[in-house]
């Protein structure tokens, strides 16, 4: 064999074998956006009664409604109303902001396209 050859072969078997050790990880879920410790829990969502219609839109562009949430701002609980938003055309559903509980902390979760 020639020496480039030998060369070439080290090379890929070399990188074969590191290779084989390597570990691909899934992504892991993003971080809760905001913990909040506070007392109580967050109040039952609010009932958004007068939902005004969709705006007009171009062909082809779908408007969902986000429904609206409780937000912390570091003192109390504030509610943000619902509001329309044009869905990304790779998204099937919005899946809207929410709080967990996790051993007496409140987490909020964003809401996001799926």
């Amino acid at each position: 064999m020639r020496p480039s050859k030998i060369v070439l072969m080290s090379l890929v078997a070399s990188f074969a074998l590191s290779a084989a050790g390597c570990v691909v990880e899934e992504p892991r879920p993003r971080p809760p956006a905001a913990v909040v410790v506070a007392q109580p829990p967050p109040p039952p969502p609010r009932g958004e009664a007068n939902i005004p219609p969709p705006p007009p839109a171009p062909p082809g562009v779908v408007y969902v409604w986000q429904p609206g949430h409780w937000r912390w701002n570091g003192h109390e609980y504030v509610w943000n109303p619902g509001k329309y938003a044009e869905r990304p055309a790779q998204a099937e559903r919005w899946i809207p902001p929410h709080w967990d509980e996790r051993g007496g902390q409140w987490f909020f979760v964003e809401g996001r396209w799926a």
